[in-house]
C-alpha cells in the first residue's frame, strides 16, 4: 500500500514535469524521475484538478472564518501543504498530514534537508513529540496508522486540532486500502466529533465491468486490493454510506463528469494539445471508474464544491434494455494468438472468409504493432486461423492501426489511411491482391501482393479513425471516405469521393446540414448511400448524432435519422446493416454505469432498442472498444475480433479470442 503512494508520486511529478500540472515542489519531494506516458499524465492531471479545485473551494468559504483546518489522511509525498502556502491560502489555515510512521520520517527528512521546503514551513522545533515527526507553524506531520482510530484521534488532539473549527479531510485514494469497518468508523468519527466538517474523498468504482475488472486485478496484484469497491461500487453506494456515517450534505461526480462541468473549456483545450494523445476510450474509460465526493455537516453557508451548472448529461443508471445477446467464444481449430490486438481492421473478402490486418496486439508473447495478416475460414462449422503469406516479402507491411480495407472484388482490397505513432502523418493508400481462383478451405494456401500506390495517391487519404464506405452515384462505383483526424487536426469533418477504378477524387455536389467532425463514428453502405453513426466530436465529447448520405439525381444529401429513445452518444463502436436495420457494437461512452451492448436501429421508424452483451460463458472480461466485427448474414450471428487496450497504469488488456453473437431472436423479433 505504501508503494502505490509513492508511484503515484512518480506519476505526479512526471505530469508536473510536462506542464500538466503547477507543482514546482513535488520535483523535491520525489526522489526517482520517470516518465510516464501521456494516458497516465491525463489521469493525475484530472485527480489533482478535481482535490485541488474542492480543497480552494474550501478555503474561499471559510476565509471570513478566524481559523480553520486541512487534515490529509496518508498523504504520501503529496506537496498540498508548500502549494498553498506558496500562493497564500493558508493565512488562518493548519495543515495535518498523516501517514504510516516510515512515510512520515522519510518525509520529514526530506522537509529539513531541502531549504526551499523548510524556509517554507518554518521549523519549531515541536517533533519528536510522541508521533509528530515536523512539526511548524500551520504544518504538522505525524506517523500513525490510520486503522488505528484511538492513536489518530490521541495523535491529532496531542498535535493541536481543534473539533470545534473548520476542518476538512482529504483521504485521495486511502480509505479503499483499509478494512471496510475501519474506514466506515473513520468517515463516521469525522462527522461526529467535528461540529464543522467537510470531507473530501477520490477513488475508485465500477469493479464489475470489463475495465473494472482489470483494475481490480492489477491491485490485487500489487497487494494492495481495493477493499471498498465490493461494499460501495458506485457513486450512489458511497453517497449513502455517507448520509449513514453522519454527514448531512453529499455529492459526487465521476471525472468524466468533473472534466466537462468544473474545467473551463480553454483549460481543457489547454490540457488536451499538451502531448501528441491517441488513447480517448482508456482516457475516458479511466475517468469513469474514479470519483470525487464531498460532505459536510454543519457549515454555513453549506459547502458544495461539486454542485455544477450540469449542462451536460447527468449520468444515468444503466441504459433501459430491450433484453440481452449471449457472447461465447468462437469454435476455433487452432490456436490464434494473432487476432490479440485493437485498432485493427477485419473484412470479410468471400463468404467465410475474414481477413483482419494491422492494429497494435501480441504477437510471439510480446506487444508489438501487427505485422502479419491473418485470416479466418469457416469450414465445416468451424474456422480455422492463420497468416497469410506474402508474396513479396520483401515489401514490409508498415504496421498501422486505425485505417480502413475495402474489397473491391473477390480478389482486391484496398487500405486507406492509418498511423504509426499519433505524432506521425497519416499513411496513404495501399493494395492487396489476392490470386483471381483461389480455394478457400486452408488458411495457410492463401496468399496476398502489397502494392504501393505511387505516390500514396490522394493526399485525403493521410488520416486515421476515419471511415472509407461504398457508395454508388450514377451507377458508378466510389469510396466515400470521410472524417477521422490527423497528425495536425485533433478531428476532422471533410471527406472524398474516390472513384474505385482510377482512386482519384471525384468532385460530387453534396447538399444538406453537414454533420458535425467527428472521428471513431461506424459507417454502413445502405441504398447507394451511407450511415453515419456517432463518435467522437471537437471537443473530445462522444456523439450520438445518426446521418444518412441519400444518393439523389445530381449528387449526394446530407439527411438526420431521428431515434427515439434518442441514441446514447457513443464512439469506437462497429456498425452493420441488416435489413432496415442498423445494428451498433460495443464501442465507449460516458453517461451511463453500464457499457454498450448491441443497439438496434429502425431505419424506417426510427425505434432505438439497446441490448446488453450477456458474457457468462467468457472467462474474461470482453472489452469491446477498438474491436472489429464482421455480420455473417446467412447465421445472422456476429463474430467480434479483438478489442481492448492500454487500462491506465493497470496494464494492457487484448481478448484473447474471438467471440460469436447470435442475433436471430433479436432481428426477428423486429
Amino acid at each position: 500500500v505504501q508503494g502505490t503512494g509513492g508511484s503515484s508520486a512518480v506519476s505526479k511529478c512526471s505530469a508536473a514535469a510536462r506542464g500538466y500540472i503547477q507543482d514546482r515542489f513535488l520535483r523535491l519531494l520525489v526522489g526517482r524521475r520517470r516518465r510516464r506516458a501521456p494516458l497516465v499524465h491525463r489521469g493525475y492531471y484530472i485527480r489533482a484538478r478535481a482535490v485541488g479545485h474542492c480543497v480552494q473551494d474550501f478555503l474561499l468559504k471559510t476565509q471570513s472564518r478566524p481559523r480553520t483546518q486541512i487534515v490529509s489522511l496518508g498523504a504520501g509525498f503529496d506537496s498540498l501543504y508548500f502549494r498553498l502556502k506558496d500562493i497564500g491560502l493558508l493565512h488562518h489555515t493548519v495543515v495535518y498530514e498523516v501517514d504510516f510512521p516510515n512515510v512520515a520520517c522519510q518525509k520529514a527528512t526530506l522537509i529539513k534537508r531541502t531549504k526551499e521546503l523548510s524556509a517554507l514551513v518554518g521549523d519549531t522545533g515541536g517533533e519528536g513529540l510522541g508521533v509528530t515527526t515536523f512539526s511548524g507553524e500551520d504544518y504538522k506531520l505525524l506517523g500513525v496508522d490510520l486503522s488505528e482510530l484511538s492513536e489518530l484521534e490521541r495523535a491529532l488532539e496531542e498535535a493541536g486540532l481543534d473539533n470545534e473549527i473548520p476542518t476538512l479531510f482529504i483521504a485521495e485514494v486511502v480509505l479503499t486500502y483499509m478494512e471496510n469497518s475501519r474506514s466506515d468508523a473513520l468517515i463516521q468519527w469525522a462527522a461526529e466529533h467535528f461540529s464543522q466538517a467537510c470531507f473530501l474523498l477520490y477513488e475508485q468504482m465500477h469493479p464489475e465491468d470489463p475495465f473494472g475488472r482489470v483494475m481490480q486485478q492489477h491491485f490485487s496484484q500489487m497487494n494492495s486490493a481495493l477493499n471498498s469497491l465490493a461494499r460501495y461500487p458506485d457513486g450512489e453506494a458511497q453517497q449513502m454510506r455517507f448520509f449513514e456515517k453522519g454527514w448531512t450534505e453529499c455529492n459526487v461526480m465521476d471525472m468524466n463528469e468533473f472534466f466537462t462541468c468544473c474545467i473551463p473549456e480553454d483549460e481543457q483545450q489547454r490540457m488536451q494539445a499538451l502531448e501528441p494523445f491517441d488513447e480517448y476510450e482508456e482516457w475516458h474509460l479511466k475517468c469513469s471508474h474514479y470519483f470525487v465526493l464531498t460532505a459536510s455537516k454543519g457549515m454555513e453557508p453549506s459547502w458544495t464544491p461539486l454542485l455544477s451548472n450540469m449542462t451536460v448529461p447527468h449520468r444515468d443508471g444503466p441504459v433501459r434494455t430491450a433484453g440481452s445477446i449471449t457472447a461465447v467464444a468462437c469454435p476455433m481449430h487452432s490456436e490464434v494468438s494473432g487476432l490479440r490486438r485493437y485498432g485493427h481492421h477485419s473484412v470479410l473478402l468471400k463468404p467465410n472468409v475474414i481477413l483482419t490486418t494491422g492494429g497494435f496486439g501480441e504477437e510471439d508473447g510480446h506487444h508489438c504493432r501487427m505485422r502479419n495478416f491473418h485470416v479466418l475460414i469457416k469450414h465445416a462449422g468451424c474456422w480455422k486461423a492463420g497468416y497469410v503469406k506474402k508474396e513479396n516479402p520483401d515489401k514490409r507491411w508498415d504496421g498501422r492501426l486505425y485505417h480502413t480495407v475495402s474489397c473491391l472484388s473477390n480478389s482486391l482490397a484496398l487500405v486507406v489511411g492509418g498511423r504509426t505513432s499519433p505524432s506521425s502523418a497519416g499513411l496513404g493508400m495501399l493494395w492487396l491482391k489476392f490470386p483471381e481462383t483461389w480455394n478457400a478451405s486452408e488458411p495457410d494456401d492463401v496468399t496476398v501482393e502489397l502494392v504501393s500506390l505511387q505516390p500514396a495517391a490522394e493526399p485525403a487519404a493521410l488520416r486515421w479513425r476515419h471511415s472509407t464506405t461504398e457508395v454508388i452515384f450514377k451507377g458508378e462505383k466510389y469510396l466515400f471516405l470521410y472524417g477521422g483526424r490527423s497528425a495536425i487536426e485533433p478531428v476532422l469533418g471533410d471527406w472524398c469521393f474516390l472513384h474505385a477504378q482510377e482512386l482519384s477524387c471525384v468532385v460530387i455536389p453534396v447538399e444538406g446540414p453537414v454533420p458535425e467532425s467527428r472521428h471513431s463514428h461506424s459507417a454502413c453502405s445502405w441504398k447507394g448511400g451511407v450511415l453515419i453513426a456517432g463518435g467522437l466530436g471537437a471537443a473530445e465529447q462522444p456523439l450520438g448524432s445518426v446521418f444518412f448520405l441519400r444518393e439523389l439525381e445530381r449528387g449526394f444529401q446530407w439527411q438526420t435519422v431521428e431515434t427515439h429513445p434518442p441514441l446514447s452518444p457513443r464512439y469506437s463502436h462497429t456498425a452493420h446493416v441488416h435489413d432496415g436495420k442498423l445494428l451498433l457494437v460495443g464501442g465507449v461512452w460516458i453517461h451511463s454505469s453500464s457499457v454498450p451492448g448491441v443497439t438496434v436501429i429502425d431505419l424506417i421508424t426510427g425505434l432505438c432498442l439497446d441490448y446488453t452483451i450477456n458474457v457468462e460463458h467468457l472467462e474474461w472480461p470482453l472489452m469491446l472498444h477498438n474491436h472489429s466485427s464482421v455480420f455473417l448474414p446467412n447465421e445472422k450471428e456476429l463474430l467480434l475480433i479483438g478489442g481492448g487496450g492500454n487500462c491506465f497504469s493497470f496494464g494492457t488488456h487484448l481478448n484473447p479470442e474471438p467471440v460469436l453473437l447470435s442475433l436471430s431472436d433479436i432481428l426477428a423479433s423486429h
